[in-house]
């Protein structure tokens, strides 16, 4: 269930750290070398901020979707006189969720950086190359790492996406369950819980 919505979501968020561009062509692996992987742990160590935005995103995006469909639920069916009251019982079921879950999924993804992107960077940039990319020239070297954004952002995904649905997904349908039970409390109606998103297999996204 909460896979799709981690997959969608991804995509946007990756994009803010990582300009899209079209896919590299395959290449033979560079030697590896003690000052190539300390030069891939300082690119890594620059795109944190990118990653764990990747991270927040994946993880609020159900409680958003859950959030707008509540909060039309609340306008139609909830009396005026309890909708503010019901508004916020849900807002601090959302921020229970957000306050819990995020850090975890943060947590993983700086985890799997290291051995989804780390690999990638190691083995199709030379060392010098890498220098220039720490650096943040206007470089070829810059304009070849932007080329495996697409890449990089689908292993990373993947492995984030089956990493966390344990977390995720019961903590999304409690969310679902705590929301339906305030909105049915409010209306006397047995269904009024909204969904995150339908059940679909998680695929990663392309560019």
């Amino acid at each position: 269930m909460a896979a799709l919505v981690l997959s969608i979501a991804a995509s946007s968020a990756f994009a803010q750290s990582t300009p899209a561009a079209t896919p590299a062509p395959e290449a033979a692996a560079a030697p590896s070398s003690p000052a190539k992987k300390e030069l891939v742990q300082r690119i890594l160590k620059l795109q944190q901020p990118g990653i764990e935005r990747l991270a927040t995103a994946m993880t609020e995006d159900p409680a958003v979707v859950l959030g707008g469909r509540a909060s039309e639920i609340i306008a139609a069916k909830v009396p005026k006189d309890k909708q503010e009251a019901v508004a916020k019982e849900i807002q601090a079921e959302m921020q229970k969720y957000l306050k819990d879950t995020v850090p975890q999924v943060r947590k993983s993804a700086q985890q799997l950086a290291p051995v989804t992107i780390g690999p990638m960077l190691e083995s199709k940039f030379s060392e010098e190359e890498l220098r220039q990319v720490v650096a943040l020239l206007e470089s070829p070297a810059y304009a070849k790492y932007q080329q495996l954004s697409g890449e990089m952002q689908q292993a990373l995904q993947a492995k984030l996406v089956a990493d966390t649905r344990g977390t995720v997904e019961p903590r999304v349908q409690a969310l679902e369950k705590a929301v339906g039970e305030r909105l049915s409390a409010a209306t006397g109606a047995a269904s009024a819980a909204p969904k995150a998103a339908p059940k679909a297999a998680a695929k990663p996204a392309t560019k």
